[in-house]
């Protein structure tokens, strides 16, 4: 091939080269240009200030009283949630004051029978029988009745009247008197020297005595007392749940157990040591509920006492009775008493029967004083007995 044509066709091919070389240069150059960023899917799925799925944005917000950029204005902080206010409960001293119409409404059948009775003219044998049966109907007990009985008899003759204002003086003075209003109706309730009054609450099955805790709670609360409770009831499941609400209301801890059925006495040793532990004025010991008939569960309280002073003396051992249950309660406060030294007697439902004369015999049989007494169902129904005011409540 001539040598003309031949470097003709390199030179073509040469600028071709050139050319097609000079184009990607300048389209790299144009892609530079750009600040060599290279778009990706994520990117153009993602809005503006975004974050890729998955991710968790966090907005960065102004503080309290700081003004707000993106034209909130000034942020507010939001109010916490509010402490639950406790219950400030009814002081104990006029309780029983504030009670006595109710009281009087359940008892005074007792005074109104014997006031017709003892204000008729010439009073029969029949006539005296019939106060015998009412004062033996109101379970005053049959020392307590003849005992009355005959001095009401003995003033009839002697002062030779039936007026009805002086038979219900008479009525009113010789009930008092077996009342006794001498006895020592305190609770126990103050520390001696490092340790906390310890107060042990027994009873039967459904006299209310886990209730009669919680009140008692309350009560100690109105007088300014720290209190704790000892949930040692074990054996129904509620108990201690029971016990529980009831503190919360007041302020008032609860030591307890979570396990169904745990000893007793270690849940009530607990509650004692922490009662030292914190330096409260009171530890409440609740029991589990018993039929007196079971000499097993008769002998746990023995057992609990005993435990619990190892860490502090019991000062007060209370027994819950169901005033309506009458002779029953009776044998009931009997059998407890000969397990436990019993120092006191909370009556409850006394505003549910007309057998107020249970106070007289319990006290008699016992030797011991009722100083309490549940008038209701309100958590403020649970009064300091006191024995004028009780008295006057059935007499009228």
């Amino acid at each position: 091939m001539p040598v003309g044509p031949i470097n003709e066709l390199w030179e073509i091919l040469t600028l071709v080269t050139v050319v097609v070389l000079g184009g990607l240069a300048l389209l790299v150059a144009l892609v530079r240009g750009r600040g060599g960023d290279t778009a990706t899917l994520d990117d153009e799925a993602r809005p503006e200030g975004g974050t890729p799925e998955g991710d968790v944005l966090v907005e960065e917000r102004p503080g309290p009283g700081e003004v707000d950029d993106r034209g909130g204005g000034v942020a507010v902080e939001e109010p916490e949630a509010p402490t639950p206010t406790l219950e400030r409960p009814d002081s104990a001293r006029g309780r029983l004051q504030r009670l006595r119409a109710r009281l009087a409404r359940s008892n005074s059948a007792i005074g109104q029978a014997l006031l017709s009775l003892l204000s008729r003219g010439g009073l029969d044998e029949q006539a005296w029988e019939d106060v015998e049966d009412t004062l033996l109907a109101s379970d005053l007990g049959v020392e307590a009745t003849q005992e009355l009985v005959d001095s009401l008899r003995t003033r009839v003759k002697v002062e030779g009247t039936s007026d009805p204002q002086q038979v219900r003086q008479w009525l009113h003075d010789d009930l008092l008197r077996l009342v006794d209003p001498s006895l020592d109706r305190r609770i126990a309730a103050s520390r001696t020297g490092e340790h906390p009054a310890v107060i042990l609450v027994v009873g039967v099955n459904g006299t209310g005595k886990t209730t009669t805790v919680g009140k008692l709670g309350r009560v100690l609360v109105a007088e300014d007392k720290d209190v704790l409770f000892g949930a040692a009831d074990t054996f129904r499941a509620a108990a201690a749940d029971q016990l529980q609400t009831w503190g919360e209301r007041v302020g008032v801890p609860t030591v307890r157990s979570h396990t169904e059925g745990a000893d007793p006495a270690s849940v009530a040793f607990d509650a004692v040591r922490s009662g030292v532990e914190a330096e409260v004025d009171v530890v409440l010991v609740d029991t589990a509920g018993r039929l007196h008939t079971k000499r097993g569960l008769m002998d746990e309280l023995g057992k609990i006492k005993r435990v619990v002073e190892k860490v502090a003396p019991v000062g007060e051992v209370l027994l819950v009775l169901d005033a309506t249950t009458g002779q029953n309660g009776m044998r009931q406060a009997e059998e407890f008493a000969r397990e436990v030294a019993i120092t006191g007697i909370v009556l409850t439902k006394l505003d549910g029967t007309a057998k107020g004369g249970i106070v007289v015999n319990v006290q008699r049989k016992l030797g011991v004083p009722v100083k309490l007494i549940g008038l209701g169902e309100g958590p403020d129904d649970l009064a300091p007995f006191d024995a004028e005011a009780f008295v006057s409540a059935i007499v009228g």
